[in-house]
């Protein structure tokens, strides 16, 4: 009877088993590896994280007590512009966001303020006018009082930070339109001062609120 050639025979094919086992087990095992290193994409549906953003809150200056006006940037006399306190308030904003190294809170890459028709007041644009122009950035006065989610649509989708100089009546509404209303330590409405800023910062989707004194004046917080 011939004999079956030498390395032939059932030990040979149970080691070349076991030898294509270990290759097939190995393969697999750097396929899982390279699927867990790769970053996963969003679920079909899933919309993706929410970028960081620092989004800043101002009232306008000062206004004039009933009774009283105020007066436009020719000196006119009018109700729709801040007093003399407002005034001096928007001169020393540089101060806080400007581009000295002294200034306390970050330097605003845009600057929005409540906007809307020529009859409506415009302390908001005056308030942000010193500041735009020690930034050299324009102030964004396209949007009007109760066009709130519009206003934040904007805001968020331009360079960070931004400082939103806006009607105190329609500040809640502002931060609702973030998203931020149920954060902790958050106000239900603006307190009736000029003196503060709030600042409202989201990080990996979460929002976080301060509120801190501006100490621009004298008898400032």
């Amino acid at each position: 009877m011939p004999q079956a050639p030498a390395g032939s025979g059932p030990r040979r094919r149970t080691a070349l088993a076991a030898a294509l086992a270990c290759l097939a087990t190995a393969g697999c095992t750097a396929q899982d590896t390279a699927t867990r290193k790769r970053p996963r994409s969003p679920a079909p549906g899933q919309q993706p994280p929410a970028k960081d953003a620092l989004v800043m809150v101002i009232p306008h200056g000062e206004k004039p007590y009933a009774g009283a006006t105020g007066e436009d940037d020719e000196g006119n006399e009018d109700p729709g512009f801040l007093a003399g306190r407002g005034r001096r308030r928007a001169e020393e904003l540089p101060r806080l966001f400007g581009p000295a190294h002294s200034a306390r809170m970050p330097r605003p890459a845009a600057l929005f303020a409540t906007g809307g028709p020529a009859s409506a007041p415009a302390r908001c644009r005056q308030t942000l006018a010193p500041l735009a122009a020690a930034l050299r950035i324009p102030v964004q006065g396209q949007f009007a009082l109760g066009a709130e989610t519009a206003l934040i649509r904007a805001a968020l989708g331009a360079r960070m930070p931004v400082l939103l100089c806006w009607e105190p009546a329609g500040i809640p509404r502002l931060v609702r339109a973030l998203g931020a209303h149920r954060v902790l330590g958050v106000p239900a409405a603006w307190p009736d001062r000029y003196d503060l800023l709030w600042t409202l910062t989201r990080t990996r989707g979460e929002w976080a609120f301060r509120e801190l004194p501006q100490g621009l004046l004298p008898g400032d917080a």
